[in-house]
């Protein structure tokens, strides 16, 4: 036994000694200070007020960002609805598709850059903004440029008319990509946007303002405000707003739900999380414990979609935490810039002190923690990958949501078990199912209350396909076809006269 973990210490040090590989800063340019992007231009906030951008792996601050107040969303949203009636509405289709492509085609040169904004800002590892945000990004304006001209085609029998004016409001955790899920869709259906980003992500969204400009889109179509909470409820509370589009935890969307009670606002609320991944004996374990990894390590746990409550079946439990624990061995914690990192910094102080309760929560509750060994950087906001065994289906650790590489395990015997433990929580956005049987895998996505399920795979997105979730995780859908219905007035008779 000595000489296996001898061997087993080597070859986890040996996959954590290589050589750094960092991606250089020098790809992008980060201005010392950003105001509002209004009308097609930046101009300064009328609330004279800014906040510190940090870059959470370092606790260097990056930039100074315009903190809007209500005069300033007032603006935004005249000058939204100025470009509606005015330009954007009027516009023919298939021109409006031509600038959403020209946006996507310019995030593709941009990409470099815009990667490593992302990766300096929130404190995820290059590869992930490199590989999977930015051309996601750029995947989703590339897809709804295509459906701009085609909307009477989308939902047959109907005359689609845009609402109006859309605020949309996206979170930290993938501050390019949701605006693309958001903006994209509104332009193709011929909305104009008011857009807040995150406080502390809100960079690249910043920096998306920039190509939109240099794409020269009509002053006032897009509009991109910078601020803290008061300026998001400024944007949900504004009387000339047509739709609410709404990333972000479930608190803020009850909050939101209650404000725009008794309007005409349209919304979509894209919320909180606590997805179940569930391994059966037939499963190929290799395939499933990478699967695992990749759903809650490699982005931090930071995803609402994170697979953070691992059911595994009773007969291949010991097998599956010997090669979970094994891999959590040979994960590298570190500078989120390095292309070797697997597991970048927590987004802020404030998250990191919220998992850091929840790990000792779960201590108190009984439930065996395990962290991998690996050290973390002195400087920054770090946590190390953990795993809790001796679960209690009722336990705050496997009911509430972490929002960290924090990952609950327990097991199950039959399919109606599983089932039933994986539906038991408030949330009810994803799931993932490994198993070698088809049939199974068609029982559990009839039964399992998630609004996406994946098969045998975790954490892929497509912009053909849409996203959302049930219960407390949120109503309405995003991405595909189903993401254009929330921006359009279907309720007309059929008419293809204006298309």
């Amino acid at each position: 036994m000595a000489t296996k973990n001898n061997t087993l210490k080597l070859k986890f040090d040996s996959a954590r000694n290589l050589a750094p590989a960092p991606e250089s800063k020098n790809a992008a340019t980060i201005a010392s200070r950003y105001d509002l992007f209004v009308n097609g231009k930046f101009e300064k906030p009328l609330s004279r007020k800014y906040f510190g951008s940090i870059n959470p792996a370092t606790e260097e601050k990056l930039s100074e960002i315009a903190d809007a107040n209500a005069a300033d969303v007032d603006k935004a949203v005249k000058a939204a609805r100025v470009a509606y009636d005015r330009t954007w509405k009027k516009m023919p289709a298939k021109e409006r598709g031509k600038y959403i492509f020209r946006i996507a085609r310019m995030i593709q040169e941009k990409a470099r850059e815009l990667s490593v904004i992302e990766t300096l800002d929130g404190g995820k590892p290059i590869r992930e903004s490199r590989d999977f945000d930015v051309p996601t990004a750029a995947n989703h304006f590339f897809y709804y440029a295509g459906w701009a001209d085609k909307l009477p085609f989308a939902f047959p029998g109907k005359d689609p008319e845009p609402l109006g004016v859309a605020g949309q409001i996206i979170p930290w955790n993938f501050p390019l990509m949701m605006a693309a899920w958001k903006i994209a869709p509104s332009l193709a259906t011929g909305n104009t946007v008011v857009l807040k980003p995150a406080e502390n992500t809100s960079l690249t969204a910043l920096k998306l303002a920039e190509i939109i400009q240099e794409a020269d889109l009509p002053p006032g179509v897009v509009n991109i405000i910078t601020g803290t909470g008061a300026t998001g409820a400024a944007l949900v509370n504004h009387a000339d707003i047509n739709k609410i589009a709404f990333t972000g935890s479930t608190d803020v969307g009850k909050i939101i739900q209650r404000a725009i009670a008794g309007t005409n606002k349209k919304a979509t609320l894209e919320l909180g999380g606590k997805a179940a991944n569930i391994i059966f004996d037939d499963a190929p374990l290799d395939q499933a414990v990478e699967g695992v990894i990749n759903g809650i390590f490699f982005n931090q746990g930071h995803v609402c979609c994170a697979g953070s409550r691992l059911y595994v079946q009773e007969s291949v439990y010991k097998q599956v935490l010997r090669k979970l624990k094994d891999r959590l061995e040979t994960l590298i914690v570190g500078d989120p810039m390095d292309k070797n990192t697997d597991i970048g910094a927590i987004n802020s102080k404030e998250q990191l002190n919220t998992i850091n309760k929840y790990l000792k929560i779960g201590q108190q509750e009984g439930a065996e923690m395990y962290q991998s060994s690996v050290d973390i950087p002195g400087k920054g906001f770090f946590c190390r990958p953990t795993i809790f065994t001796n679960v209690a289906q009722s336990s705050r650790i496997s009911q509430e949501e972490i929002f960290g590489p924090v990952l609950t395990i327990q097991t199950f015997r039959t399919d109606d078990e599983v089932i039933e433990k994986a539906n038991n929580t408030p949330y009810g956005l994803s799931a993932g199912v490994w198993t070698d049987k088809g049939s199974k895998i068609f029982n559990l996505t009839t039964k399992l209350r998630a609004g996406v399920v994946w098969a045998n795979t975790y954490n892929q997105f497509d912009p053909t396909s849409p996203f959302g979730g049930y219960k407390e995780s949120g109503y309405g859908r995003e991405g595909g076809l189903h993401g254009l219905a929330p921006y359009l007035n279907l309720d007309k008779d059929c008419s293809f006269n204006r298309w």
